[in-house]
């Protein structure tokens, strides 16, 4: 199991509640905005895929921008500012609907701006634990990081559902401010002091941007993750931009079913991330990894089988093995990146994992939506999980498929088998 004493560090507890409260307002919003369009301002297929679309584009723009910028300077209070951000633009989604003006092209200002400010928070954020732990507690550290994503998929796909049945996809949004105003104050809370990395003599951002892109694609481990990510977040991408809108409008589900469904299923994550060490401990942190890749591209496969009555049963399985796996996956992927990156370039490598993954992301929504335009719903679902299955060739087809476990430090000319 995760190790208990990583939580007995005082600054980590505050990072891990802060990061909670900040994981359950983005869950939130995951769902209430997309019910927020379709069940208020009646948007169409594409019109809801282009909400995910504006919220991850930001990952184009300044994904390797962000993470350069971030080797320079400390994290914690790019971490604060963004909360303090998102809690602003967040808020504003109630006012407007209580003064009956909401139009989607707020939202779609609305989420385009969060996302700028979640990807400065995203990249701090993988930054910072480094800076704030030693090199041992850094697995069960992201361990008990991962377990958020759990916790506030679990509650939030839950509570998402049913606040907006209850309250309104509005109100619900409005206690995304909330939760996003309530961690910067736990952030600002730490008082472990974080040393500002020293600054290069010349500085050349292209050149720091190329640095990190560099040292991503001709490592022989992160370059197989790096084209497995993007590969996943295109199309995981483009069956989230059309999931809600299928449960509602082929499968007849209220607001509160879909978010009760989506919490029965990924409970799985909840587990994975507690049992994570556990697992890669027995046998080996890269087959782990390489499996749970595999269970990813299975789980979305089966979505599309999911239909009325018993047939929602497909949709819970799914959601169960989707969540363990992402969680399992997740936890390796940062682990290793940490581990063979050296400390100078986390930033800049933590941004280029996440502008090629996220990056792909507001693709894959707008792939998402005119699929299902063109083709229909189910063919969609169909479409992103079998392409999904076959990205996880990227890391049958590298050494991954001979490793059992990363090796603890970086390499150029290949890893040692373990």
């Amino acid at each position: 199991m995760t190790s208990p004493g990583i939580l007995s560090h005082p600054d980590f507890r505050r990072l891990w509640i802060a990061d909670l409260l900040s994981q359950l307002g983005a869950r939130l919003g995951m769902i209430a905005f997309p019910l927020l369009a379709l069940l208020t301002l009646n948007a169409s297929t594409l019109q809801v895929s282009l909400l995910r679309t504006c919220e991850t584009a930001a990952w184009l723009v300044l994904g390797l921008f962000a993470g350069a910028w971030v080797d320079r300077i400390r994290c914690l209070p790019v971490l604060v500012a963004a909360d303090l951000g998102r809690a602003v633009l967040f808020g504003s989604i109630p006012v407007a609907a209580a003064f009956d003006v909401l139009t989607l092209t707020q939202l779609y200002v609305v989420l385009t701006a969060a996302g700028l400010l979640t990807v400065l928070f995203d990249v701090a954020h993988s930054s910072y634990p480094p800076r704030l732990l030693s090199p041992e507690q850094l697995l069960p550290g992201n361990a008990r990081l991962a377990g958020n994503h759990s916790v506030a998929a679990v509650v939030g796909a839950g509570a998402g559902g049913v606040l907006v049945q209850w309250l309104s996809a509005a109100v619900t949004i409005g206690l995304n401010a909330v939760g996003f105003l309530w961690s910067a104050l736990w952030l600002r809370s730490i008082r472990t002091p974080e040393v500002r990395p020293t600054a290069p003599e010349h500085r050349n951002l292209r050149r720091e941007i190329v640095e990190g892109l560099r040292y991503v694609f001709r490592h022989p481990l992160l370059r197989p993750i790096a084209l497995n990510t993007a590969t996943t977040m295109l199309f995981q991408a483009a069956n989230g931009a059309v999931m809600i809108v299928f449960l509602v409008r082929e499968i007849h589900l209220s607001p509160s079913t879909i978010g009760l469904l989506s919490m029965t299923g990924l409970l799985g994550a909840l587990a994975a991330s507690a049992l994570t060490e556990r697992l890669s401990n027995r046998i080996g942190d890269a087959r782990a990894f390489l499996l749970a890749t595999i269970g990813i591209g299975v789980a979305f496969t089966l979505q599309a089988l999911t239909g009325p009555g018993w047939g929602l049963a497909w949709y819970v399985g799914a959601m169960l093995l989707a969540g363990s796996c992402i969680i399992v996956a997740y936890i390796v992927q940062v682990s290793t990146r940490q581990r063979v990156c050296p400390p100078d370039l986390q930033g800049r490598v933590s941004a280029t994992m996440s502008f090629v993954g996220w990056g792909a992301a507001p693709i894959g929504s707008l792939l998402g939506g005119l699929l299902g335009t063109t083709f229909g719903l189910r063919p969609t679902l169909w479409i992103a999980g079998i392409a999904t299955l076959l990205g996880s060739a990227w890391l049958v087809l590298s050494p991954f498929r001979t490793l059992r476990t990363v090796p603890d430090a970086s390499f150029e000319s290949g890893p040692s088998h373990r």
